[in-house]
């Protein structure tokens, strides 16, 4: 685990060049988002300890997965309201546009609980 730690604290790369206010891609965290975090004259240097710091980054990934299913409910939502505009009177269609908003509202709910969860524990246990 040493030679992890070594590689991932002392690698000079883009993503450690970064300021530590913890940028986003548009809404998306980046994977270090709950490690603690020193500010250098370089830049950020981000201090990874294994193994207790493993659940840090594994929450940021869940973070990261949960804000992607969040989004892609918004598109999903967006699909069923076009496809329920464009049912043309049909009934089955205009069914199933709205069963298709109804699951998409549902999992949007469900992302969003659940990256305030995902964020409330990674904010209570890191850095």
């Amino acid at each position: 685990m040493t030679v992890l730690t070594t590689l991932l604290t002392a690698l000079p790369s883009p993503l450690f060049a970064a300021p530590c206010a913890k940028p986003f891609f548009f809404f998306i965290p980046s994977w270090w988002e709950y490690l603690p975090t020193i500010d250098t004259p370089l830049g950020c240097k981000i201090t990874f300890n294994p193994p207790g710091d493993i659940w840090l980054v594994g929450l940021a990934v869940l973070d990261i997965l949960l804000r992607l299913a969040g989004f892609i409910a918004v598109i999903s939502i967006i699909i069923a309201g076009v496809s329920h505009i464009f049912s043309g009177g049909n009934p089955e269609k205009a069914a199933s546009a709205r069963k298709r908003l109804y699951n998409s509202l549902i999992g949007l709910a469900v992302a969003l609980i659940a990256t305030a969860f995902v964020t409330f524990l990674g904010r209570s246990l890191g850095g």
